[in-house]
Order: C-alpha cells, then sequence, then structure tokens
C-alpha cells in the first residue's frame, strides 16, 4: 500500500469514526483502533494513541454543540468525569505493560457488556419510586428540546453511586484501549441512570474530551503518537464528528440506539478474532 492509499484510507475510516462517535457518544475509537490495527496493520499501541487523541478532537468538535443546544447535562458530566479522569491516568499508566493480546480480548469483553446493556431497553422508573438523594441533592435531573418528537423532555436522574463507580472503570478502559470510555458511560447513564439516549450520548461526548486528554499525555510521553498516523485520523473524525452533531437532533432515539450497537457487534467479532487469533 503506497503512502497515499494509506492516508486516503485512514481518512475515510476516521470520518466514519467521527460521525457514529458523535452519534452515539463513542468518541470513535471503536472503530479507529480496529482499523488501524486490523486492516492497515499498525501496532495496537500507536493504534491506540491514535484513536485517544482524535476522541479528543471529536470531544471537542460534537460537545460545543450539544451543549449550545442545552442537550448535554454538565452537572453529570463533571461529577461523573471525577472519577473518570482517576481512572484514565491508571489505564493509560497499565497500558505500556499489557500483552497485545490481552488489550484485544478486554475491548472485545467491554464492548460486548456495552451492547448487551443497550439491547435491553431502559425500564422507566416506577410511579412513586423513590427519588436518588445525591441527584437531588446536587440538582442533577434536567431537561431538553427533543426535535424529532417536537416537544421538550424531562428526566429524573437515579443511581449516581453506579454512574461514579462504573465511569472510573470507562476510565481506565479509556486510559487502556483508546476508546474514550463511552462504550460504558452511554449504558450506564441510559440504563442504570435513566438519562434518555441522545442526553446520555450528548454527555458522553462531552466527557471523553476530558479522559482521553488525560490518557493521551501519558501516550505522547511515551513516544507512541506517530504523527503520520494521527494527524489524518483527526483530520477526518473532526470532519465526521461535524456531520453527526447535524443529524443528531433531527434522528430518532431507537435510531442512535440501533448505530450504537450495530457497530459494536461488528467490532467484537474483530476484536475476539484477532485476540484468539
Amino acid at each position: 500500500m503506497t503512502p497515499l492509499h494509506f492516508t486516503l484510507t485512514l481518512l475515510l475510516f476516521a470520518y466514519a469514526a467521527g460521525l457514529l462517535g458523535s452519534l452515539a457518544g463513542l468518541g470513535g475509537g471503536i472503530i479507529v483502533v480496529p482499523a488501524l490495527s486490523m486492516v492497515l496493520g499498525v501496532d495496537i499501541k500507536n493504534a491506540i494513541a491514535a484513536s485517544i487523541v482524535a476522541v479528543v478532537a471529536t470531544s471537542i468538535t460534537s460537545s460545543a454543540v450539544y451543549v449550545r443546544n442545552g442537550m448535554t447535562n454538565l452537572r453529570v458530566a463533571m461529577l461523573l468525569e471525577l472519577s473518570t479522569v482517576t481512572g484514565a491516568l491508571c489505564g493509560a499508566l497499565l497500558g505500556g505493560f499489557i500483552p497485545e493480546r490481552f488489550l484485544y480480548l478486554v475491548f472485545a469483553c467491554v464492548l460486548s457488556y456495552a451492547g448487551w446493556s443497550m439491547w435491553r431497553r431502559p425500564a422507566a422508573p416506577a410511579a412513586g419510586a423513590a427519588s436518588d438523594p445525591l441527584a437531588e441533592r446536587l440538582n442533577l435531573h434536567g431537561d431538553y428540546q427533543d426535535a424529532a418528537l417536537g416537544r421538550r423532555v424531562a428526566y429524573q436522574v437515579r443511581r449516581t453511586k453506579l454512574g461514579l463507580a462504573v465511569s472510573w472503570v470507562a476510565g481506565v478502559i479509556s486510559g487502556l484501549l483508546g476508546v474514550g470510555g463511552g462504550a460504558l458511560n452511554v449504558p450506564v447513564m441510559n440504563v442504570g441512570m435513566g438519562m434518555p439516549i441522545k442526553v446520555s450520548s450528548a454527555t458522553s461526548s462531552f466527557m471523553i474530551g476530558v479522559t482521553a486528554a488525560t490518557g493521551a499525555a501519558i501516550y505522547f510521553m511515551r513516544g507512541q503518537v506517530l504523527p503520520f498516523i494521527a494527524a489524518p485520523v483527526v483530520i477526518g473524525v473532526l470532519f465526521g464528528a461535524k456531520t453527526g452533531t447535524r443529524l443528531m437532533g433531527r434522528i430518532k432515539g431507537q435510531w442512535i440506539r440501533a448505530v450504537f450497537m450495530v457497530v459494536i457487534a461488528v467490532t467484537v467479532v474483530e476484536m475476539l478474532a484477532k485476540g484468539l487469533r
């Protein structure tokens, strides 16, 4: 493969990653890492390093629009980010010592859980159910304007402590795999904390930039961020994320859920094949 062919292919994959990542709140790492390591033959640790830089670009592009449109729950994002950043530091430090095959298998397991969680439609809180005292104290509840439904949607945040615990694990996964942590953040906010799928995706998009930046610093210091790989990835992801943010408000929640699940299913199969080889 010539350098030009390699760069163009990389831009195409990165664009798709940015588009799907901004819609599903995943940061695009679940496409970038397999594409680089399995299709283009890049070492997985260099692929993770490039991906985690691209996640920052996705977050900056998409979260600015979501915040302006009132779709991001900033209080939830800042609270969960406290534990996610701590986890990202732990994951990035561990990443230099873990074998490649194990990284593939961890990636597959994490995404399998995320897909299973999203396949189960979240149950609405029972009428009269006790609210979350921590969410009440921190005023985490919110509402947003859903253009697809043509009305404002209000929601109650619950199980905040569960969100904090899973966010720490999401941070570790982000530091290890360069995926931004959205593969766990979105399901826990949507299924565990009772937030609508659009709010979960938008809030995750805001969070993953801070999380990824924490891990990216470690990969920069190790010299694993290769400019000729990272630069095309960032450019492609930026354009893809910009397209995704324009589509978000017009797409129904079930379509976003479907996109999330399809991307994860394909990626899990590829990662298991690589890890078990």
